[in-house]
C-alpha cells in the first residue's frame, strides 16, 4: 500500500485521560467499499483485532478508532495497513489472512522479522496460482515460501496444520502455470498398507488414491478442477505412491514427497536421488507422527541428519505458533509435546 497521509493518518499521541497508559490513534482509509471489506461483514476482522490484541476498534465508516496500549495498536496498524494494501491489488482476505497479518506484525520486531519493504511495510511471502494468492500467515511460512525460490531441495518440517503441504503445492502449481517447470510430481508412502496395494479394490488409481486424497486437495485448491483432470490425464500433474518412483530420474519438474516421516532409510535415499535438472524437491513430514514398525528407522529422521551439513539444502521447522487450522489444534499439539518430552 502507497501510504499517504490522506488515507493512514500518523499516530495521535493524544492520551485518554481516563487510561493515561493506552495509545489512541484514528485512520482513515480511502476506498468507502475497501474499508467495508477490511473491516469483515459485521465488523468480524474488527472483532478478531480486539480478541487478540486486547484493544478497542470503532469503526464509523472508512475510519478506524484504535485505543490499547502501544504495541497493541502497533501491531494492529501494521496488519490493517497490509491488509489494506491487498485489497487495493484486488485480493480478497477472509479471517484467516487477518490471523496472518496479526501473527506477522507481532513477528515484526523479534531478532528474526519478516521481510520488509522500502516503505517500512510488511513484506509477506506470497504465491501466486490461477484460482487465488496464498500469502504467508506466519513468519516460518514466510521463511518456507522464500526458501522455496532459492534452495532446489528443500525440508519442511512440523506439526499438523502448520501449511506445509499446502504451500509445497501451491508453489508447484505457480512454477507449472508459469512454464518454469514441465510437471507436478506429487507423492506419499503409503503406509497403512505396507505398500502392498493389491488386495485393495478396484484399479491401481482407485487403490492409491484413499492415501494421496490430501494431495488431490490441495491441487483442486489452486488449480481449476476442469485443469486438474487434463493436467493429470496429459502427465503434466502426477499423483503417485513413493514405490512408483524407484528407477526414474525426475527433471524438469517440482517434486513433492510428503508425509516423509513414514519412509524407510532405502525409500527416502531413493526419493532424493531422482532429483534432476531444472528441478525442485520439497520433502514434508513431521517426526513426531512416525507410523512406520518400531524397530525401522525413520528415513526422514535420518536424511536431516545425514544432509544437515549441505548448505545448498535448507531445511525449515515449523512448531506450534505456525498452525494456521482450528486455533484449538495448536493447544492439541502442544499437549502430545508435552507428554512426549515428560516421557523423554
Amino acid at each position: 500500500m502507497k501510504t499517504s497521509d490522506k488515507r493512514v493518518k500518523r499516530p495521535n499521541k493524544n492520551r485518554d485521560l481516563g487510561a493515561s497508559d493506552l495509545d489512541h490513534i484514528v485512520l482513515d482509509f480511502e476506498d468507502n467499499n475497501l474499508a467495508s471489506l477490511l473491516f469483515g461483514q459485521f465488523d468480524q476482522h474488527l472483532a478478531m483485532l480486539e480478541q487478540r490484541l486486547g484493544i478497542e476498534a470503532v469503526a464509523r465508516g472508512n475510519q478506524l478508532q484504535m485505543k490499547g496500549t502501544e504495541e497493541a495498536i502497533r501491531r494492529g496498524r501494521s496488519a490493517l495497513e497490509h491488509l489494506y494494501a491487498r485489497l487495493e491489488k484486488g485480493d480478497s482476505i477472509e479471517p484467516g489472512d487477518v490471523d496472518g497479518a496479526l501473527r506477522i506484525a507481532a513477528a515484526d520486531n523479534q531478532p528474526v522479522a519478516p521481510n520488509k519493504e522500502k516503505s517500512g511495510k510488511l513484506a509477506m511471502a506470497t504465491i501466486g496460482t490461477q484460482k487465488k494468492v496464498i500469502q504467508a500467515r506466519t513468519p516460518n511460512q514466510d521463511a518456507y515460501i522464500r526458501a522455496m525460490d532459492r534452495s532446489e531441495l528443500l525440508f519442511g518440517i512440523g506439526p499438523a496444520g502448520t501449511g506445509k503441504t499446502y504451500l509445497a503445492v501451491a508453489y508447484a502449481a505457480s512454477l507449472l502455470e508459469k512454464g518454469a517447470i514441465d510437471r507436478i510430481i506429487l507423492s506419499r508412502p503409503a503406509v497403512e498398507a505396507g505398500e502392498q496395494l493389491g488386495f485393495l479394490p478396484g484399479d491401481m488409481k482407485e487403490k492409491v488414491d484413499p492415501y494421496l486424497r490430501p494431495l488431490y486437495d490441495a491441487l483442486y485448491d489452486m488449480i481449476p478442477g476442469d485443469k486438474v483432470e487434463r493436467a493429470i490425464q496429459n502427465g503434466e500433474i502426477e499423483i503417485a505412491p513413493l514405490a512408483f518412483m524407484r528407477g526414474r530420474t525426475l527433471a524438469n519438474a517440482a517434486v513433492i514427497l510428503d508425509e516423509a516421516q513414514n519412509t524407510t532409510s532405502m525409500q527416502m535415499k531413493m526419493f532424493l536421488t531422482r532429483l534432476g535438472e531444472n528441478s525442485r524437491m520439497i520433502v514434508t513430514g513431521d517426526p513426531s507422527q512416525i507410523d512406520l514398525p518400531g524397530s525401522t528407522k525413520s528415513g526422514l529422521v535420518e536424511a536431516l541428519a545425514l544432509l544437515k551439513n549441505i548448505e545448498s539444502v535448507v531445511t525449515v521447522k515449523f512448531n506450534s505458533d505456525d498452525v494456521v487450522r482450528h486455533r484449538l489444534v495448536a493447544d492439541i499439539v502442544n499437549a502430545y509435546d508435552s507428554a512426549t518430552k515428560s516421557r523423554g
